[in-house]
């Protein structure tokens, strides 16, 4: 406006100094423009006047109708917890109580806990009261509550979770060998009594099953029952076990469940590997596992009952055969701080190679070695092509090629190898053969598993190969024999645990392939030291929950591992004394657990839970930054949950 006058007065300045006459006009002219433009003007400005004013009067009366309409609950309160006003959507789930100037407290006890609860946050949090699920935002600085009811849409959550699905795979695990020996008429019988069990536990959970072999069904479940039969244990395992046992047959289940995926040929796939878990811990059990999640286990606190068939020895054998032949060369491993059933293997996988005209190398770290190890190795210097055949992680690693095969004897967990390094570089090609049962921790694609919970020992495994292996080659000779036969000694402790028919046929072998039952004791003998300190130990035995002894070394002495483990052994011979527990300090400064059991405590389950594993009468684990005071307490509370909820 200033511009343009500016402008039109310039104008008119102008226009004197040419016509008089048309600047009369120009000056009419612009006064009508003006007075036009005020008019204009100032009627816009009223009318925008009027509009914000009515806007502003709409959006106040919206503002009042919302909080009074609006289906969510305001209240606020004062700094008293006094409630000041409360919309007529909150008012409604108090019914006809007078809520203006009283306590929250005195109204409703449960929502006074939830607003103390969440007080402090400014985010929305999903709450449940009186019946309803709601999403909670409390404005502190202006003591407001908000809720919203959100009930429809967490109810069609929960039915959306609890209709998942989840696949499983059952398996009778020793179907084949009790029907052996059994008659048309009673094998019909069994199966029909399996068939008819397993089927009324599936329609009793809204579950589908359906029989795909003779030991083999399908099931098919909502989340839902899945979540009921884990709160059930599984107690059809129990079930069919006890039942069968009693008419002599003793039949028992494992199970493998997968959930959590949407795609199904992705969940079928994880069933069937959850299957092999439970099968490669000896069966008898439940794993219950998602894609990505951490295993459940249920049941396998029994002894596995011996199965192991000649059949599957000379498969097994010949299978290794043969991925020899497509090597260059084989490495051949055990776990860390190897004990005799551990080298044992190891010599017993180098006699095979040999057999097959194979360079086998026995990787070992001698500057970590037990007593019983070092008489070993020093033994074998009196054979000059074992003693050349044993080489360090590093030598195994610059040797070791991409046609190279590595077998890890006596454990299936890479973490625990001699040489996880060596693992690392040779993952494309491993063999697995072990006694121990199979943890969550797997190589993830090895070209042949054996693993065998119902065997002794690894040494009782690799000596059953012997038969099935190329008889012109020479043979296993003595030193070889006797550490196998010393390995199955000391794990079934003295033929006393953990043995089968199997067992004595491998002890037989060795023995009458050379063992030396001197060599035995002369291998097995402990130092003085060794012997003192295990004494000592067993000196600080104490008593507790249900027939168990523990042992607690002190936190400032480091113990050998293979000692602690002796002494935990030796607390089994005591009278009443079912389970057995030792933790000790180790020289890595971890605290070592060593666990034993004559089979009525499932010790691996306790190891588990706390990072380890085992065998149901065997187990152990290494905890990092603890002290001893620390796992003890760990230890107890694990046993009492375990026992909780059993």
């Amino acid at each position: 406006m200033i511009f343009i006058s500016l402008i039109v007065i310039y104008g008119i300045v102008i226009s004197f100094l040419y016509n008089i006459v048309a600047s009369l006009i120009l000056i009419v002219i612009s006064v009508i423009g003006l007075i036009f433009t005020i008019v204009m003007m100032n009627e816009i400005s009223s009318d925008t006047n009027r509009y914000i004013t009515d806007l502003s009067y709409r959006i106040h009366r919206g503002e009042q109708e919302s909080l009074l309409e609006m289906p969510i609950g305001v209240m606020i309160l004062n700094d008293d917890d006094l409630v000041e006003w409360a919309n007529p959507y909150m008012v409604k789930y108090f019914k006809d109580e007078n809520l203006l100037g009283r306590k929250i407290d005195d109204i409703d006890h449960d929502l006074q806990q939830l607003i103390t609860k969440y007080a402090e946050s400014d985010e929305f949090h999903t709450i449940t009261w009186r019946d309803h699920k709601f999403t909670m935002l409390i404005q502190k600085e202006y003591n407001s509550v908000y809720l919203m009811d959100i009930t429809r849409y967490a109810n069609l959550e929960e039915r959306y979770n609890e209709e998942q699905i989840s696949v499983g795979q059952i398996f009778l695990d020793n179907y084949d060998e009790i029907t052996q020996s059994m008659t048309d008429q009673e094998i019909s019988n069994l199966s029909n009594y399996v068939t008819n069990e397993l089927a009324t536990w599936s329609q009793k959970y809204g579950m589908y099953l359906k029989q795909i072999d003779d030991d083999h069904f399908f099931l098919l479940a909502y989340s839902k029952s899945l979540t009921a039969i884990e709160n059930d244990k599984f107690n059809i395992l129990d079930t069919v076990r006890e039942t069968t046992s009693k008419q002599n047959f003793p039949l028992t289940l494992s199970i493998g469940i997968a959930y959590g995926e949407d795609d199904l040929n992705n969940l079928a796939d994880q069933a069937q590997s959850n299957l092999d878990l439970a099968l490669g811990r000896g069966g008898d059990q439940v794993v219950v596992k998602s894609l990505d999640g951490t295993a459940r286990f249920y049941g396998g606190k029994t002894n596995p009952m011996e199965k192991r068939t000649r059949v599957r020895a000379r498969m097994i054998s010949q299978a290794l055969n043969e991925l020899m032949s497509a090597s260059d060369q084989v490495f051949v491993q055990g776990h860390t701080r190897p004990d005799m059933d551990s080298l044992g293997a190891c010599l017993g996988i180098r006699r095979i190679a040999q057999m097959n005209n194979k360079k086998c190398w026995i990787v070992l770290d001698k500057e970590k070695v037990h007593s019983d190890i070092q008489r070993l190795l020093e033994a074998t210097k009196k054979y000059p092509e074992i003693a050349d055949s044993i080489i360090t992680p590093s030598e195994a690693i610059s040797k070791a090629t991409d046609s190279s095969m590595l077998i890890m004897v006596d454990h299936s967990k890479p973490s625990i190898s001699i040489s996880e390094d060596l693992y690392k570089r040779m993952s494309a090609k491993v063999v697995i053969i072990d006694h121990h049962r199979r943890g969550e921790e797997f190589p993830e694609n090895p070209m042949l598993v054996y693993i065998e919970p119902y065997a002794s020992s690894t040494c009782e495994l690799i000596t059953e190969m012997f038969e099935y292996q190329p008889h012109e080659e020479e043979p296993i000779n003595r030193i070889e024999a006797t550490a196998m036969l010393t390995g199955i000694f000391i794990d079934t402790q003295r033929f006393s645990m953990r043995t089968g028919t199997r067992t004595f046929d491998a002890a037989s072998y060795l023995r009458s392939a050379g063992a030396d039952s001197d060599e035995m004791q002369q291998f097995m003998k402990e130092n003085i030291d060794s012997y003192l300190q295990r004494n000592h130990l067993i000196s600080k035995v104490e008593f507790f929950h249900k027939n168990m002894a523990l042992i607690v070394g002190e936190e400032d002495q480091v113990y050998d591992p293979v000692t602690a483990a002796q002494a935990c052994d030796s607390l089994l011979t005591m009278s009443g004394v079912d389970a057995s527990f030792i933790i000790t300090k180790r020289s890595d400064g971890q605290i070592g657990v060593s666990a034993r059991s004559t089979g009525t405590v499932n010790v691996q389950v306790i190891m588990e839970q706390m990072g380890g594993g085992g065998h149901l009468s065997s187990g152990a684990t290494q905890v990092s930054d603890k002290t001893i005071a620390d796992v003890k307490k760990m230890l107890l509370e694990t046993i009492k949950n375990i026992d909780d909820n059993e």
